[in-house]
């Protein structure tokens, strides 16, 4: 029965831990290449904001790389745009950067009291319109931003993590607005029909916080982001070496953890003993973007034999990734 199931069908089952013939091969971080662009003949930066161009370039992705999923949007922008950050589209190859903050440690700060607009609307709009071209087949997977992160971008990283220290009270200022807009933004996103929401969070990564400051500011803020969520499943993205923060993400409450090709395949099964889905993580840089299709095919097949429940690129493509390395990754997991 299992090979007679949707793609759909097989994400789902693997993020509820499921016994499957094999696990479902995805990317649940940034997934559109230039390959796919030229497949739709829909670019950057235009389809960040159309919500049609969205939609049709997303949809894409099954059918020009393999993956069993559709995902979007294509950064983690959206949401500072919303409290009025400056952010630059980018071009072809890149993905949109934030250019300038817009807060100071004593700004007042308050939610809008619409935060669907601009390209949080774009993105909302094109959930919709993928979950009505394909969502019977494949699960729309969308990308969002962790409180932690999206506090960064309003204040500047640097500055926040300095104020852990000088200032922790503009902090939880910046984190608990932050994670009442994801809140919102969420909600709105299931709504629309997004089948798994994955939060990356990269300035909670043991680059940035120990264990203990991600239990105090990054843990209760992604359960608060989550907490409208519905039906949907929750994947929660950290980058870097997350081997001693695993149990921290856990506890989160998020269905799949997505992790990085720094942390041993093997020891993150050990570790996380089946207490939520793995996700990962075959390398982006080293052998997606500079490797050969042999060492894609063999990173993904160790990770499939090392008992994630999703095999998939360990963090965002990179635009120009080879089509050939993205192919062998997914007959690694195919076949």
């Amino acid at each position: 029965m299992a090979n007679k199931m949707t793609p759909k069908e097989r994400v789902m089952a693997a993020l509820e831990m499921k016994k499957l013939d094999r696990p479902p091969v995805i990317c649940a971080t940034q997934s559109v290449t230039v390959d796919v662009m030229d497949a739709a003949k829909i670019y950057w930066p235009e389809a960040h904001t159309d919500a049609q161009k969205m939609c049709d370039l997303s949809c894409a992705i099954p059918q020009v790389l393999g993956f069993e999923s559709v995902r979007l949007p294509y950064c983690l922008t959206v949401e500072a745009e919303i409290m009025g950050c400056t952010v630059d589209l980018g071009k072809q190859d890149r993905t949109p950067m934030l250019k300038k903050h817009a807060f100071e440690a004593d700004s007042p700060i308050s939610l809008p009291k619409d935060v669907i607009v601009g390209r949080a609307k774009t993105v909302v709009e094109a959930v919709k319109l993928c979950k009505k071209k394909v969502g019977d087949e494949y699960p729309i997977v969308v990308g969002t931003t962790g409180p932690v992160t999206i506090a960064g971008h309003l204040v500047g990283t640097e500055n926040l993590l300095l104020w852990m220290i000088t200032e922790p009270e503009a902090v939880k200022k910046f984190v608990d607005v932050s994670a009442k807009l994801e809140r919102a933004y969420i909600k709105a996103l299931c709504e629309a029909g997004a089948d798994v929401i994955v939060m990356s969070d990269p300035s909670s990564s043991t680059d940035m916080l120990s264990g203990e400051l991600f239990d105090e500011y990054s843990k209760p803020s992604i359960k608060e982001a989550f907490a409208d969520k519905g039906k949907a499943k929750t994947v929660l993205h950290i980058c870097g070496d997350t081997t001693i923060l695993l149990d921290h993400m856990i506890a989160t409450g998020a269905d799949g953890l997505s992790i990085e090709e720094k942390v041993s395949p093997e020891k993150a099964v050990e570790l996380v003993n089946g207490r939520a889905a793995l996700v990962g993580n075959v390398g982006v840089v080293r052998p997606l973007l500079q490797g050969t299709p042999a060492e894609c095919q063999a990173a993904a097949e160790r990770c499939a034999k090392a008992g994630f429940n999703l095999v998939a690129p360990g963090c965002g493509l990179a635009a120009r990734v080879p089509l050939a390395n993205i192919q062998a990754l997914v007959k690694g997991v195919k076949g």
